[in-house]
């Protein structure tokens, strides 16, 4: 019997089941045994089927009858607020309530070593990649992941083996609590994949999203792990706090785990890792660009802690197929490329193209971002906006997702910043509507270019509009 607060749980209800994480946690919920249910606003695929192939119901909208008869537990999702009809009802019905991250703390947590993978950017990347290679490792562990790694079709699993791995998110927990999903998961072994000013809707300023880092570093016991990008100024100031082992990864020379004499190619980058200054070997990783070598460092300082072989660790490496949404190909048609890409923050635009500058040397590479993240969607890293396009020969920006919910003052402003890279002798472009980009793109786009089309959410399927309007083009 599952009890929380001393009370038993027969029965789960998500109030927002069709965020990712949220549909994920009602997928091992589900393995536990328990019924499990919800609702959402937005009930379509891919959660919606998600969901209806475990069989779990979901309800379309939020009506007080949807908790009736009255759940054993609710789990508040991050988007729900004061006023939401549900919540309301189970505030005034006295019906337990937890957040999400709170729920994985009590049920899937304990009995099991936390991995826990935190940072600005590569979370979603290294946490599955440490996954991964687990599994291929014959350690069966658990994991949740905010995104859909490839090797597993999946973004949860429920592991016989003693290691949960989870990528923890520095965002707010939920309404009622506001302090970060990662404090609730008492890591044993912590990665921190460097630390930048990001989430700009809830944090004021660099200093305190730093305060946040420090405080979870507090929480990793002496006989752990503290794995950091040792190249960024942040998180090397937080792994000095700390009171556990600490490894530092990147590919300056002064890193506990270096990567050097690395040999990109258009499908993987191949590298040697020096532990301390001793060899190891070669590594390849079927991914491109030095972010996802400072990843793949990562995760060999994770997998060498545990005691796992280095034979085993280059296999891993090399059949790890990468996170949906990462660089994916979504079509090629008159040899043009199409490529989506998750991008949120203009440190991680900036990765991207240039680890597609690596991967294609001599081709056009056009970047189309959409500002729609709250860290893009506001003018905090206006100027860092204007440069980070620079791996690209053409940039088209469209416009600020829901710019109506942001003053103007407080805005990014595309138009600015296409106008700073003019200056700079960039060629670029402000298309505010999808539209108005499927058509410009299409008369220019010749073979050979590559396009990468970045952002957080769906950009109005701007990948399908663009290859279907190009076919009438090159069919024969």
């Amino acid at each position: 019997m599952w009890t929380i607060f001393n009370r038993p749980v027969r029965s789960v209800y998500l109030i927002g089941i069709c965020g990712t994480a949220m549909a994920s946690l009602a997928g091992l919920l589900k393995e536990l045994g328990l019924p499990v249910s919800g609702s959402d606003a937005g009930v379509y695929p891919p959660m919606s089927d998600f969901l209806a192939s475990l069989e779990i119901p979901v309800r379309q909208g939020y009506f007080p009858a949807n908790l009736q008869p009255a759940p054993d537990l609710v789990v508040v999702g991050n988007a729900i607020g004061r006023g939401n009809p549900e919540l309301e009802h189970a505030l005034a019905e006295g019906i337990p309530y937890v957040s999400m991250p709170e729920l994985i703390r009590h049920f899937f947590l304990p009995g099991r070593r936390p991995i826990v993978v935190t940072g600005t950017h590569g979370k979603t990347t290294t946490t599955s990649l440490i996954a991964w290679g687990l599994s291929r490792l014959g350690a069966a562990p658990s994991f949740l992941v905010g995104g859909l790694p490839l090797n597993f079709r999946r973004n949860y699993q429920l592991g016989p083996g003693p290691d949960f791995v989870i990528e923890g998110d520095e965002y707010d927990t939920a309404y009622f609590d506001k302090g970060p999903k990662f404090f609730h998961y008492h890591p044993r072994l912590l990665v921190i994949n460097g630390i930048e000013y990001d989430h700009a809707d809830i944090y004021p300023d660099l200093e305190t999203i730093v305060l946040q880092f420090s405080r979870l570093v507090n929480m990793v016991p002496s006989n752990g792990l503290l794995a950091y990008f040792g190249e960024c100024p942040r998180a090397a100031e937080v792994a000095r706090q700390a009171r556990c082992p600490v490894q530092s990864f990147g590919l300056a020379g002064h890193m506990d785990w270096q990567a050097v004499d690395l040999c990109p190619g258009e499908d993987h980058t191949r590298f040697r890792v020096r532990l301390r200054g001793r060899d190891m070997g070669e590594l390849e990783i079927p991914l491109a660009g030095r972010h996802n070598v400072q990843n793949a460092l990562a995760a060999c300082a994770v997998w060498h802690h545990l005691g796992h072989p280095w034979e085993g660790i280059r296999a891993a490496m090399a059949t790890f197929l990468g996170v949906e949404r990462r660089l994916t190909l979504r079509g090629e048609i008159g040899g043009v490329r199409i490529y989506d890409d998750f991008a949120h923050h203009p440190t991680a635009i900036r990765l991207t193209l240039e680890g597609m500058r690596q991967r294609y040397p001599a081709r056009r590479i056009w970047a189309i971002f959409e500002p729609r993240s709250w860290t893009c969607r506001r003018n905090a890293h206006q100027h860092q906006m204007e440069k980070c396009f620079d791996a690209a020969d053409g940039v088209i920006l469209a416009d600020v997702f829901q710019k109506e919910q942001l003053p103007e003052r407080l805005r990014f402003q595309p138009g600015l910043a296409v106008e700073a890279m003019r200056g700079r002798g960039r060629e670029a472009y402000f298309l505010p509507s999808t539209g108005q980009i499927v058509e410009f793109m299409a008369e220019r786009l010749k073979p050979g270019d590559v396009v990468v089309i970045m952002s957080n959410g769906g950009f109005d399927d701007i990948h399908h509009q663009l290859l279907e309007r190009m076919r009438p083009n090159h069919e024969p």
